[in-house]
């Protein structure tokens, strides 16, 4: 029973159009995972080199120099996004390194999705980035998409949220650490 399920699960994912096996494992346990520790619980990341090489590796990078830990949610808007990376906490401030060119991909920001924030300039993304709350289609082919939350997203939604339009958050729950999975603490 166990290798007929296993056969017929295998064949669906041949047949489904570009996907094989090995490329659905790629995508999924071989991606970089970040833990995202916050003053409400923890979140997990999958990040997504295929989408956004250079931007995967400057979150890595900035992981393990413990750029963001401390680092408050200074934006919140209720229904859209969650946004942090920003030491500053006031959405200007970014690392020490250049801005990196924009990696626009056809995939779309939905409940989850991770990108990297911006100025009107496509190629200013730094450090910040946010976790939407829910579908962001006018963010499509606009906005780097660096990942997907995978668990935590109940924690995601408990973040503070900021009044107004602007979202600034008064009092901002913070990330306490980010850590690259299966990295020592």
């Amino acid at each position: 029973m166990l290798k007929a399920l296993s056969a017929a699960l295998i064949a669906v994912a041949l047949a489904v159009p570009g996907s094989t096996v090995a490329s659905a494992q790629t995508k999924s346990s071989a991606a970089p995972m970040i833990v995202l520790e916050t003053t409400k619980g923890d979140v997990t990341i999958r990040l997504r080199p295929d989408l956004a090489p250079n931007h995967v590796a400057r979150i890595e990078q900035l992981a393990r120099e413990k750029f963001y830990d401390g680092v408050p949610f200074h934006r919140v808007i209720a229904g859209f996004m969650a946004q942090t990376g920003d030491p500053t906490g006031t959405g200007e401030g970014g690392s020490k390194y250049p801005d990196l060119k924009a990696e626009f991909s056809k995939e779309s920001f939905r409940r989850g999705s991770v990108g990297m924030a911006r100025t009107s300039d496509p190629d200013s993304a730094n450090s910040q980035f946010f976790i939407c709350f829910a579908p962001a289609p006018w963010l499509d082919g606009q906005y780097t998409i660096v990942g997907e939350v995978t668990a935590g997203m109940d924690v995601v939604d408990k973040l503070k949220k900021g009044q107004g339009g602007g979202g600034a958050v008064q009092g901002p729950d913070k990330v306490k650490a980010v850590r690259i999975a299966d990295a020592p603490r």
